[in-house]
């Protein structure tokens, strides 16, 4: 694979590093362009990528691009791609939110073929939940180097497209509902008597090792959180209350309402 990223921002960044890192390409095959000079400097710093003056150079380089701009600026970032290319044949992966297969399949030629992702801001620190969706006219060959390129800084998984925008209102959004709780139960915490930073490390610890232990055990989480939960004891009368709440309830209408939007998004003429 011979890679040029199109926005060489943080997410394209962490792709690319965590792919450097896994041995799924090499630096010496990587080229970026942004169309801000110090997003590119930086990028070429952290992942000593070559810098690409032009979409002619990138094209010439690369046989696979990483579509990383704001979705507002795919139509240039295609049109100028296609041009460079010339015909020839390319891989484009999309990491653009709102912006359909279909859509960029009518962007771009023949020639290009097309797979839409979703990652998470998690790919940042190697623990990213991406899934990702073939297009028309890509192949097997292209669905392997997606998953090897978004494995390598997380999970990765096949969804067909429909399911993308459930995707987002999960695992792309997920991250800021995790964040949330962290908060709160650090806050929690202070309130019981605990100083900040350490209710903050507690917190976010407590919540890393209930993930580990779902991924590692493959146990459903209820029956995780039964291991948890002695008759008569604190963390049953802590569940109770949890229901009490809505936690539950208020976690399942904060999905909806992402996936709501995002599927409005998609709607929005690019």
């Amino acid at each position: 694979m011979r890679l040029g990223v199109i926005g060489c921002g943080k997410m394209g960044t962490a792709l690319v590093g965590g792919a450097l890192r896994s041995n799924v390409i090499v630096a010496a095959d990587v080229w970026g362009i942004d169309a801000l000079p110090e997003a590119l400097d930086a990028f070429a710093a952290q992942t000593q990528a070559h810098k690409a003056s032009d979409f002619l150079q990138l094209a010439e380089m690369c046989d696979t691009f990483l579509l990383a701009t704001k979705p507002q600026n795919v139509a240039g970032a295609c049109d100028s791609l296609a041009s460079a290319l010339a015909g020839r044949p390319a891989l484009l992966i999309s990491l653009a939110a709102g912006i359909s297969l279909w859509r960029l399949e009518q962007l771009l030629p023949d020639n290009v073929r097309v797979i839409r992702t979703m990652p998470n801001t998690p790919a940042l620190v190697g623990c990213g939940a991406s899934a990702y969706s073939k297009g028309s006219r890509s192949t097997d060959a292209d669905q392997q180097a997606t998953q090897e390129l978004l494995a390598a800084v997380g999970i990765a998984t096949e969804v067909p497209e429909s399911l993308l925008d459930a995707v987002t209102g999960l695992s792309g959004s997920g991250p800021a509902y995790g964040f949330m709780v962290i908060e709160a139960l650090a806050d929690a915490g202070v309130r019981q008597g605990l100083p900040r930073a350490k209710a903050i490390e507690l917190a976010a610890q407590t919540m890393l090792g209930a993930a580990a232990m779902v991924l590692q055990t493959s146990l459903h989480p209820a029956v995780l959180r039964d291991m948890v939960a002695s008759p008569g004891g604190t963390t049953i009368a802590a569940i109770a209350a949890l229901e009490e709440h809505g936690l539950r309830h208020a976690l399942h209408e904060a999905v909806a309402a992402a996936t709501l939007r995002s599927k409005e998004l998609s709607s929005i003429p690019s």
